[in-house]
């Protein structure tokens, strides 16, 4: 039995033999494009407001929760102001994913490019590059491999330390929210025991293996996650004792806790792999400049208030996720669930990104008879994986850090400006352009070795912790 997922990065566009330069050979390059974009589009494709939904829940996530933890190791003024300038620039460079893909599409006579299509045509385009251009696919699938892969990590951890949080102050869950009695939890299960508890219900939920099968629990979640975040806005805001005054917190955090912002905050921007998906399926896509800067402004900001304001609130106390802060009753307890059951949902979102990549060749190189059998064995063995890396790396804030530090930069800063640069290179780009991208470049270069450093050497240092406490326990 084949599989019936869709693993095509885009519209079903098996059945156009011709392309569209072989469609309109007499149109000139501004007319082709317009009708590139109208025949890729139709009038199937999204409307502007499914659009923005969609980018919204693309880049919503449990990296928004880690904000406030970012914006402490940047610091009060340094971590705003850093996220409103990273915000920008990510929104920059999904532009310029869109736009280079675009200009390729056309240039290749093909109906849609993925992100790692797009590298490849673009290396064609270098000479003594063109040679290796297959090689631009596979990093780029590799990064998001590693991305996708990455946020399943994070989102075993997420779950096991809500869930725990719950279980183990169950006891004292009052009715009052007002008081800000932050959960305290009582030495218990370890938190990697959570993790192989939902290890069977995550491979159950990924052996559904069409999304449109998932689609009414993917609404319900986005809903739970939606009302989640509203009383998260809700308890940081509207409880005085919330807001201390005078701010006594600094203006600038340590040198050497930067990179752990950095690699927190890109992490955060985590929806260009659904931009060229997203651009591709709208009704219009000539409107998806505006469904971007709408959208991904929207995001920013709720990035920048949600870090400041739990920041503010809990101070040098702000936890991994700023669910673990919230106060024990059991509207906020309830809050907790309610996140956790949308993660637990937005798993198998995320990991359809790497069952498209992987898991197609390893079908066709087997029979008919083993299809099914190969596709759940990679499946299973993929979500093992995660919960394997995840027990090892127990520290949502050093998890997500490292994510976003390796390979979250990559995509999101990185390729974009070197894909312009290769792109648009024979066309007179212009110098200040060019000295642009490669300083976008190199600042994503640098978080990604600082980043990445910096994170496992603190995640080193909390094990050594770890293990030399419960050796003093035992002893």
């Amino acid at each position: 039995m084949a599989s019936d997922i869709n693993y095509q990065d885009g519209p079903d566009l098996s059945r156009r033999d011709v392309s569209p330069v072989e469609d309109e050979p007499n149109h000139s390059p501004a007319s082709l494009q317009q009708t590139e974009y109208e025949r890729i589009g139709g009038r199937t494709g999204s409307s502007f407001f499914q659009t923005i939904i969609h980018l919204l829940k693309g880049n919503i996530g449990t990296g928004l929760l880690g904000l406030p933890l970012a914006v402490k190791n940047a610091g009060l003024l340094v971590g705003p102001l850093s996220l409103l300038a990273m915000g920008i620039v990510a929104i920059h460079c999904m532009n310029l994913l869109v736009k280079c893909a675009h200009h390729l599409s056309v240039k290749m006579g093909k109906p849609f490019l993925s992100y790692g299509d797009a590298v490849e045509y673009g290396m064609e385009n270098v000479s003594w590059l063109s040679r290796h251009s297959v090689w631009g696919r596979r990093v780029v699938n590799l990064f998001l491999n590693i991305t996708q892969l990455g946020f399943c990590c994070v989102y075993f951890v997420f779950l096991s330390d809500n869930i725990k949080q719950v279980v183990e102050t169950a006891n004292g869950t009052t009715g009052n929210c007002h008081n800000n009695e932050t959960a305290v939890n009582v030495p218990s299960y370890d938190s990697r025991l959570y993790m192989l508890f939902f290890l069977p219900f995550i491979i159950v939920l990924v052996f559904i293996r069409n999304l449109k099968y998932l689609a009414p629990l993917s609404f319900v979640a986005n809903i739970a996650m939606c009302v989640s975040l509203v009383l998260i806005y809700y308890y940081c805001l509207t409880v005085r004792h919330n807001i201390p005054y005078p701010i006594n917190l600094p203006l600038a955090g340590r040198a050497v806790d930067y990179p752990l912002f950095f690699g927190t905050a890109i992490f955060a921007f985590e929806g260009i792999g659904v931009v060229l998906p997203l651009e591709n399926k709208m009704q219009n896509p000539r409107n998806f400049p505006t469904v971007l800067y709408l959208g991904m402004g929207i995001v920013t900001t709720l990035y920048i208030t949600l870090g400041t304001i739990g920041y503010i609130g809990f101070g040098e106390h702000i936890r991994g996720s700023i669910t673990l802060n919230l106060p024990l009753c059991w509207l906020y307890q309830t809050v907790k669930l309610l996140y956790s059951f949308g993660i637990y949902i937005t798993y198998a979102l995320q990991f359809y990104v790497s069952a498209e990549i992987l898991i197609p060749p390893a079908v066709a190189r087997c029979g008919p008879r083993w299809t099914l059998m190969v596709d759940l064995g990679i499946r299973v063995a993929l979500v093992a994986l995660t919960c394997a890396l995840a027990i090892l790396i127990p520290e949502l804030d050093l998890v997500i850090s490292l994510v976003g530090s390796v390979s979250s930069s990559a995509l999101a800063l990185i390729i974009p400006p070197l894909l312009q640069i290769i792109t648009f290179h024979n066309e007179d780009m212009k110098l200040w352009e060019m000295v642009k991208n490669i300083a976008i470049s190199l600042i994503g270069f640098v978080g990604f070795v600082a980043g990445t450093y910096i994170s496992i050497q603190e995640i080193v240092a909390r094990n050594s912790s770890r293990h030399n406490s419960t050796y003093l326990n035992v002893g």
